[in-house]
């Protein structure tokens, strides 16, 4: 679904049938990928202002590309482009959320700046943003997302449409059973046809393209062939994917000549755990697992080509960065620094002297666990973790970050606390108020894996205070897995997961309202309801909290019971067309019939294809004696789900009531051949 100024232009058949799986297979079994690129012409001179395409890797560390050391031949196209750009070696994400991540990059300031340190902040329309800057500088500007976390308005990004022609996402909540490739995420394949189509057909004049891909993000699900490929290290086939379909988008900049005028941005929001430190994916640790990035930039007209920056980097630096390529000015609220002098002088290896310090932080263990918050700052050959037990590791001798040094060494310790505390006060002087994340958005994100957190703003000082992840990271990584397996359906498997977890943590919202939503789908309405009501006490605010305890009361018979929470729901998200049709329902059943009809006309003002929707709208006019008014609905019922017995036994006694009898025998006769629908 594309919203903003601009419309999708067609796709052809033949790459929706074939799509960049085929395309690698053919590259890899008859020539190298990068000698199958027809050669662009080369312009001497570039224009006034050059196209600039930025891709996030969503999830990716760097340890996985070959143009950073890895021999595991996962990035074949991406080495490729590496010979004519500038490779910079050591280069930190500042948070390990998407959201977060992107808006450092998109902005050029840090979250204690910015304040969308988490999901559902809106980005505030006084900061300075790079797609707002380029689009008044007249480029044509569209961003093609892979995921709900970027969807600014359905998703957990508002705001981040600013300043786009078109921004392509329109994603929504998983039901069970539904696709995840067509509800909450795509695939890369599909992301890159949208950008290349839109490239295909996009005005004359410079462009900004933004090209977001997903797939190295848990659950690791690589498509075929890469899901047999790599059937042992699934999170390595979906980083292969991933380059083969950016290979698929530098192809298609060969064929239109703008390769090598053209300048490119590679780089990941955060990288993943894995594993290491404890953590299995991101979001809690500060470790450079999750923080070491790949950033690779291609100039234009590939100057500087081949050049391996070692001074250390930082995400916040990439929108100074390619406005300053771009020959504009970044405004002076941009905190980043450019870092194109690193590359006109790139320092010898192992010379530390131009590096830059490199501040990070996560509020994530704090608002979703109620743990202590974590910051860190890596400078010189030292990486020091603020925690309420400190860690201060040498990576010069200690890569993996193993030995903490932080009893032994305490006056270093000491030094970079004050250091650490200095630079985010002086970093956090903010043109924005503090925000507030949007509950209805942080539900979303249990369909990603993410706990959803606490919405009220904290102090800092408060933040930094409580349990130490490290001690509870086991539940952190228990209490992701059984969310998943609610989410898939998976019920038996996840409660003993989430009755471990609220021994730890008995008042975390989110674990018992996923431990009570799972008693549920099993039929436990009598366990449901209990953790249900917790979880709504705990965070009134959680419109998905009240909807699912509505829909256990609604299931045991105490209709009254439930309809204030369909209330509550309904009231805390407008939008939302299931908790409008569920209090429809719920009217109906406690004879308040004209409020049911208002809230079915609701829903189907916002979804107008809602199946059950029409089909209860059209059974109670036609039982209030109106079967011509009926039978839009009924009809369309029947058309949305064609196997539907109800359906086409309401309007079979439609049609019947209509004398239209060929009609009503026709459709008892489809409904005859349909199975009843399962009790609930």
């Amino acid at each position: 679904m594309l919203h903003a100024r601009g419309r999708l232009p067609f796709i052809p058949m033949a790459v929706r049938r074939f799509g960049c799986s085929f395309l690698l297979l053919v590259l890899v079994t008859v020539l190298p990928v990068a000698a199958q690129r027809p050669k662009s012409p080369v312009r001497k001179t570039p224009a006034k202002y050059p196209n600039i395409i930025l891709i996030t890797l969503d999830t990716t560390r760097a340890d996985r590309m070959g143009f950073l050391g890895s021999y595991r031949k996962l990035t074949p196209n991406l080495d490729a482009m590496a010979q004519h750009g500038v490779v910079f070696t050591r280069a930190y994400s500042h948070v390990p959320l998407t959201t977060a991540s992107h808006t450092t990059i998109l902005t050029g300031t840090y979250p204690q700046f910015n304040h969308v340190n988490d999901f559902g902040v809106p980005l505030s329309a006084k900061l300075p943003y790079l797609p707002d800057l380029l689009h008044h500088r007249g480029y044509h500007t569209g961003a093609f997302v892979a995921s709900l976390v970027l969807d600014p308005l359905d998703g957990t990004a508002p705001g981040f449409d600013r300043g786009f022609d078109i921004y392509d996402a329109g994603f929504h909540m998983r039901r069970h059973g539904a696709d995840r490739y067509k509800t909450v995420e795509r695939r890369a394949e599909v992301v890159v046809e949208h950008a290349t189509a839109w490239l295909s057909q996009v005005p004359k004049g410079p462009f900004f393209l933004w090209v977001h891909l997903y797939d190295a993000h848990d659950p690791y699900d690589p498509p075929e062939p890469y899901k047999q490929r790599f059937a042992a290290q699934p999170y390595d086939g979906e980083i292969a994917y991933a380059d083969a379909c950016v290979g698929k988008l530098l192809d298609a900049l060969h064929k239109h000549g703008l390769y090598d005028e053209t300048m490119i941005a590679v780089m990941a929001d955060h990288g993943e755990s894995l594993g290491a430190h404890g953590e299995s994916t991101h979001g809690v640790f500060l470790y450079d697992e999750t923080l070491h990035v790949p950033l690779l930039i291609k100039l234009p007209l590939n100057r500087g080509a081949g050049r391996r920056v070692e001074a250390r980097a930082g995400l916040v630096d990439v929108a100074p960065t390619v406005l300053t390529a771009a020959g504009l000015t970044p405004p002076p609220e941009m905190q980043g620094q450019s870092l194109l002098d690193l590359v006109k002088a790139a320092p010898a290896a192992g010379d530390l002297s131009q590096d830059r310090p490199s501040y990070a932080e996560t509020d994530y263990p704090h608002r979703a666990f109620g743990w202590s918050a974590l910051r860190a700052m890596r400078t010189g050959k030292y990486l020091f973790i603020q925690a309420p037990q400190r860690e201060l590791y040498n990576q010069s001798s200690d890569p993996g970050e193993l030995h903490n040094l932080a009893e032994s060494s305490k006056a270093v310790t000491d030094t970079l606390a004050t250091q650490l505390a200095d630079f985010r006060t002086k970093t956090s002087q903010t043109l924005v108020d503090l925000a507030k994340p949007d509950p209805e958005k942080m539900q979303k994100l249990q369909a990603l894996g993410y706990v959803g957190s606490d919405t009220t703003p904290a102090q800092d000082e408060k933040a930094l205070t409580g349990t130490d992840p490290k001690t509870q990271i086991e539940i952190a990584n228990m209490l992701h897995d059984a969310m998943f397996d609610v989410e898939d359906g998976r019920y038996e498997q996840a409660l003993p997961m989430l009755e471990r977890a609220l021994v730890a943590l008995p008042n975390m919202p989110v674990a018992n309202m996923q431990y009570g939503i799972a008693q549920a789908r099993l039929k436990h309405f009598d366990k449901a309801i209990p953790p249900l009501q917790k979880a709504v006490s705990l965070q009134p605010d959680n419109g998905m909290g009240h909807y699912e305890l509505g829909l256990a009361l609604f299931e045991t018979g105490d209709w009254k019971g439930a309809a204030p929470e369909f209330e509550a729901a309904a009231g805390r998200a407008p939008r939302w067309a299931d908790a409008h049709f569920s209090l429809a329902a719920v009217y109906a059943r406690i004879d308040r019939v004209p409020d049911a009809m208002t809230e079915l006309d609701t829903t189907l003002g916002i979804s107008a294809d809602h199946y059950r929707a029409n089909l209860l709208r059209g059974r109670i006019l036609s039982l209030q004696g109106n079967p011509l008014g009926a039978l839009n609905n009924l009809e369309k019922a029947a058309e949305v789900q064609p196997d539907s017995r109800e359906a086409h036994l309401f309007l079979a006694d439609a049609y019947q009531q209509l004398g239209r009898t060929l009609d009503a025998a026709r459709e008892r006769a489809t409904a005859g051949t349909l199975a009843a629908p399962v009790s609930r």
